[in-house]
C-alpha cells in the first residue's frame, strides 16, 4: 500500500479574520482552501500554488496547525497559518467563501479532517503569531 497522498489547507488570515471556504456537494462542509501537493513540491509551494490558482490571491505561509489527519484511506491533510499578502478571493472552485473571527469558528460545519486544527488556529490568531 503506497503512502498517503498529502493535501494542504491554508488558514489564511487578515485582520483577525480566517477564511473558511464551503465546499459543495453532498461531501461539503466547511474547509480551509488548498489542494494536493505535486510531486517535488514542498507544502509551501503547494499552499502558495493552490490558493493563487483556487481563490486569485497570495499568501505567505506560516506554521503548521498540528499533526497531519487523515482523510479516508488515501489523503492526509495537514494545515498551516498563512498571511494574505495580495488579492481579494474570488469565489470559483467553493460554493462560498466567508471570513470569520475566531468566536465564529467553532459554529461552522467543519469537513470532519479540518476540524482537529481549529484550537490551534484559534491560538494563533488570538496571539497574532
Amino acid at each position: 500500500m503506497s503512502e498517503p497522498q498529502v493535501v494542504v489547507g491554508v488558514a489564511v488570515i487578515r485582520d483577525g479574520l480566517v477564511l473558511a471556504a464551503l465546499r459543495p456537494g453532498p461531501d461539503g462542509g466547511w474547509e480551509f482552501p488548498g489542494g494536493k501537493v505535486e510531486p517535488g513540491e514542498t507544502d509551501a509551494q503547494a499552499a502558495i500554488r493552490e490558493l493563487r490558482e483556487e481563490l486569485g490571491v497570495e499568501i505567505e505561509p506560516g506554521v503548521s496547525l498540528g499533526p497531519a489527519q487523515p482523510i479516508g484511506d488515501r489523503y492526509q491533510l495537514r494545515v498551516y497559518a498563512a498571511a494574505l499578502i495580495r488579492g481579494e478571493p474570488v469565489l470559483s472552485e467553493h460554493s462560498a467563501i466567508r471570513w470569520v473571527g475566531t468566536a465564529e469558528l467553532a459554529q461552522l460545519d467543519w469537513l470532519p479532517a479540518d476540524r482537529p486544527f481549529l484550537p490551534a488556529l484559534r491560538q494563533v490568531v488570538e496571539n497574532g503569531t
